[in-house]
């Protein structure tokens, strides 16, 4: 990967994270690092993908009354660009949401921008298939790599920080934190509706920050939710639902079971500031009655010890000048805790004082494994830019994939999430076609 990430500095003038310069040798594979530096992504023309903010517009939204002279042709498939085909649409859109006093923003977010430009490169060979995207973020002064802390209060350990919409942090109980993040939703054309109206399929009322926000109580007594162990609802696609417009219908495992066989899922790429980046892997998951991780090992892992109810893993003092964070540099100083880096056990007796903070999540490359690890990828932070590059295996042949394959295209919807946000505070796409080697919207040139 250090070739990989001094090829990408020499392109693209960014630079990689300090928090990682040491930690942090980790590698996400030798045959990444020689498939990626060999690209000339300045002969590779970039397509710009205009993202906006949607608010808590949602499938339910969309097919309503309040979605004013489109509901109907909405509820009938049409694709959101039929009506919504003026050049510089998104920018409008997510201005007049973040206007102020909008019904699909309730909340006055203070410097959020209402579009992002996102510039879109795309290359494969005879192995994978390369995504590179750059954006600007909302924070000019540091990269988005925070995430909300374990923070020992004396007596015990307990959640410190939270993503922007979450009601502590708008009160100003806990302060506002939370990774940047680059999303990809993919389809072979298997999900009926996703090419024409997107992400839009899976985002609704009920969902974690979107209109009647499901309860606690709620969930625990829903069929469905209680079979597949989740908490809160998630994206979903209208085939978990006897009733798309009410996530309380869900099928049975069975009938969900059989969609997913019938390739009704979408993939769902991630790739994370904060728990994926310095260990080079990108998540690899899938929405169909839930956003759902795929088999496997994910790239990070709780670092809380449910019996003790102390953390797993502390710093090491040598490598990242102390133990823990605290107050003085939380928010100011990278803080990304690596197994084969810069971790080590927690040692209950080293002291600790209220106001010591240790990550949630502790990361490793090596610990992945199964199909939740087939991708792989780096971003760099200069001046306010990311630049990520996404590398994903062709025909892959897991039952929790779409696998990719030269000559294909596929229908793709992106999402940037920055400025300590995420669920409804991400900027989103329309659908814009992929094709690999292939006429479309963004074209993956063959490597030689």
């Amino acid at each position: 990967m250090r070739t990989f990430r001094a090829a990408e500095r020499a392109r693209s003038r960014t630079i990689a994270l300090a928090t990682v310069a040491g930690a942090l040798a980790l590698t996400a594979g030798p045959a990444m690092a020689a498939d990626v530096s060999k690209i000339d992504w300045d002969k590779i023309v970039p397509t710009k993908v205009v993202l906006f903010y949607p608010g808590q517009s949602s499938y339910e939204w969309l097919r309503s009354d309040a979605h004013k002279g489109a509901a109907k042709e909405t509820q009938r498939g049409d694709s959101c660009v039929s009506c919504h085909d003026d050049a510089k649409e998104e920018q409008i859109q997510g201005a007049k949401i973040l206007k102020g006093g909008h019904p699909l923003e309730p909340i006055a977010l203070s410097g959020k921008n209402g579009h992002v430009d996102l510039s879109v490169q795309a290359a494969f060979d005879d192995k994978n298939a390369y995504i590179r995207a750059r954006w600007t973020t909302n924070n000019k002064t540091r990269p988005g790599v925070d995430y909300p802390v374990y923070r020992f209060d004396g007596k015990e350990w307990k959640s410190y920080g939270a993503q922007r919409l979450q009601p502590d942090a708008v009160a100003g109980k806990t302060p506002a934190v939370y990774e940047d993040r680059l999303s990809l939703m993919l389809d072979d054309g298997k999900v009926p509706g996703f090419a024409n109206q997107g992400c839009w399929l899976t985002c609704h009322d009920g969902q974690r920050t979107m209109l009647r926000e499901a309860t606690r109580a709620e969930v625990a007594a829903n069929p469905l939710l209680s079979a597949i162990k989740k908490a809160d609802v998630r994206k979903y696609l209208p085939v978990s639902r006897a009733d798309p417009n009410d996530w309380k219908t869900g099928k049975s495992v069975e009938e969900i079971a059989k969609a997913k066989a019938g390739g009704e899922f979408l993939d769902l790429i991630q790739w994370r500031a904060h728990r994926t980046n310095v260990v080079g892997g990108v998540d690899d998951g899938y929405v169909l009655e839930w956003r759902n991780f795929d088999s496997g090992k994910n790239h990070f892992a709780s670092n809380m010890d449910d019996a003790t109810k102390t953390p797993k893993f502390m710093f090491d003092a040598a490598k990242q000048g102390g133990k823990s964070q605290t107050d003085a540099d939380f928010l100011k100083k990278d803080a990304i805790l690596v197994k084969g880096g810069n971790a080590v056990p927690f040692d209950a007796n080293a002291g600790w004082k209220a106001g010591d903070m240790l990550p949630q999540y502790v990361l490793s490359a090596a610990d992945a494994g199964g199909s939740a690890a087939d991708n792989k990828g780096i971003g760099v932070w200069k001046d306010g830019m990311w630049t990520v590059v996404i590398v994903r295996p062709l025909a892959l042949a897991n039952d929790d994939d779409k696998g990719l394959r030269a000559g294909g295209v596929y229908n793709v919807g992106f999402a940037v999430h920055d400025d300590h946000m995420t669920a409804r505070g991400h900027h989103v796409s329309y659908v814009k076609t992929l094709g690999l080697g292939a006429k479309a919207d963004i074209e993956a040139i063959k490597l030689p």
